[in-house]
This record gives C-alpha cells, structure tokens and sequence, in this order.
C-alpha cells in the first residue's frame, strides 16, 4: 500500500473492488447479474517436495477468489523455474501439484507465462465469477459479528522447523495437508449466511488481516487466545525461538494496533501473528447467523470451526485469554 497510494486513482466505474482496501482480489462488474474475481499469487518452495509445493501454491491463489464469496472460473500458471540448475522433472511435478488442486476446485489451468528464474517459484492467476450484490469484502464488519475461523494456525512456525530440519516426517505429512486444502468449503458455508465481512489468513497473520477488517471497518474486535485453534506443535516450536521473521515483522507492525490483556505473553503474541500459507478464512456474520455458520461450517467439513471473538465499537484490537 505505501507504493500503490502514489498510483493514480482508480475510475472505471465497473471496478467494485480495487487496491484502495488491501482486499484479497479484483471484483470488476461485467453485467448487473456478473461481476468477475480476479487475483494472482505465487511464492517460493516451503517444502521439498515438488509436487505438494504445486498444491500449497494453487490452492493458496484460489483462496483469495473463495475468500471474496467468488467461484473459480480458471486459472493461469505463473512460474520462476532455473532451467540450467534443477532437472525439467521438477518443474513437470509443482505443475502436476497445481493442476491437481485446480481440478479439485473444479477448474481447468489453461495457459500461463515461464521465466528463467535463479530461485523457483510458483502460483496461479485465478479468475472466478461473482454476483455483484454478492460480493464478500474485507471491510463492513459490524459491532456485534462474531468472529470465526476456519483453519488452525502455525503453518509459518512449522515451514520454519521444517527448513530447520527440526520437524519429524508425520508433522510435515500434516502441515503439507492443510495448507493444500482448499477454502471451497468454508467459502461455500459463509456465502450461505452473508457474512458482514471475511478474508483469508495468509502472510499478514490472524492479526494483521483482523486489522485490515477493522480500521477499513472503523470497528475494533475482541479475541480469545483461548478459543483461536492452533496446531499444538507451533506453540512448542515457538517456546524455542523458532518463528519466521516474517512472523516476528508482523507483531511488530501491531504495535499501537493492538490492545494485549493480562496473560496474553510472548509466544501467544508470536502465534497470533504468525505469518500463514493457504491459511482458512476470517469471517464476521451478525449474531443471529453464528449458529448457521457454524453449523454449515461443521457440515461441510473445514478444518477447524471456532468462533474465535467478535468485533465491537472502537478501533483496536484486543487480545485476552478467557476461558473459552
């Protein structure tokens, strides 16, 4: 955001979702019955192996299209590959990973751009479509909605332990797993209760993307270290220092955003911030609708389920740990 605010403004009268939110796509209007999702993703190996680095990657492009209430129309391949360093087999494999989770998406990759790149990397354009009445915001948040959650979080402390060498093989089976599960089904839940707002946890951790649904809300938000759901490894690994420096960069931009309640210590601050891969997605529905999120969440089978807090009056975030 601090590059693009010296970008002009954006005028087409069709853009309903641009840069000016930090939102997780493009939403352009075609019709008055069509809007389409747009977005691009794409990063560097966080594991060994090829082909479930292909998965993580597509199914962390297609996250941002559900998080936005979107359907995935198809996609295209964007890939950094050092052709005179790594045997072709290797890029045959990350492309067979996102081609897998595409087709689980229910969509075709149709094309794509390759560069020649000294370090690999790998994502998707993703384009999906949108009623425009229907659109899911980062922002609109409400006092009042509650807040839920619909994968643990950890998976940048334990990528961390796992470039360390640190995290045994039945861990990494488990981490690799759910950062390669799709959002489809939370998005699908929460599109059937029309949440106030939502996003996607990824690099920015639970709270930096808590923020963004806040301060574009001028709402603040209440949350339960307690009740937030967290791979048990990732508060081990991080008792011993290993944490990501984008996890540590992340608690550091909350200073001033953040309220930390009595109890609330180092570590939990570390969790809460820790910067995710293909993280679930952040939903705010209004009160009389938790019970049917949650419901319809535990139906389609998410990850995890927790109603984590709730936004209310104010513009910060405060952390407790109650006794949920």
């Amino acid at each position: 955001m601090q590059v693009l605010r010296h970008l002009p403004p954006l005028t087409d009268p069709n853009v309903l979702v641009g840069t000016k939110t930090a939102d997780d796509a493009a939403v352009y209007q075609l019709s008055p019955e069509l809007a389409l999702v747009t977005t691009a993703d794409f990063f560097t190996p966080i594991v060994d192996d090829p082909y479930a680095f292909g998965q993580i990657a597509a199914a962390n492009a297609l996250s941002d299209v559900y998080a936005m209430g979107g359907e995935p129309l198809f996609a295209l391949n964007l890939v950094g590959f050092p052709k005179d360093t790594l045997p072709l087999d290797v890029l045959t494999r990350i492309l067979s990973g996102g081609c897998e989770k595409a087709a689980e998406a229910g969509i075709c990759i149709v094309g794509g751009h390759t560069i020649d790149d000294p370090e690999p990397k790998y994502g998707l354009v993703v384009v999906g479509k949108v009623a425009p009445d229907r659109v899911v915001r980062n922002v609109g948040a409400l006092p009042g909605d509650r807040l839920f959650l619909t994968k643990p979080l950890g998976s940048g402390i334990i990528t961390t332990a796992i470039k360390r060498g640190l995290a045994p093989p039945a861990l990494i089976e488990r981490i690799t797993n759910l950062m390669a599960t799709l959002n489809r089904a939370g998005a699908e839940a929460m599109t059937v209760v029309y949440p106030d707002a939502a996003t996607d946890v990824t690099g920015y951790g639970l709270l930096g993307h808590l923020w963004e649904m806040v301060s574009g809300s001028a709402v603040g938000a209440v949350v339960d270290v307690n009740r937030v759901p967290v791979i048990a490894e990732a508060w081990e690994f991080a008792q011993q220092g290993v944490v990501p420096g984008g996890t540590q960069r992340n608690l550091k931009a909350l200073e001033g955003k953040v309220i930390w309640e009595a109890g609330v210590d180092e570590v939990d601050r570390l969790v809460l911030s820790d910067a995710q891969t293909s993280g679930g997605l952040l939903i705010a529905v209004r009160p009389e609708r938790a019970e049917e999120l949650r419901d319809a969440l535990i139906h389609r089978g998410t990850l995890a389920t927790a109603e984590i807090g709730s936004i209310v009056e104010g513009d910060r975030i405060v952390v407790e740990r109650g006794n949920g």
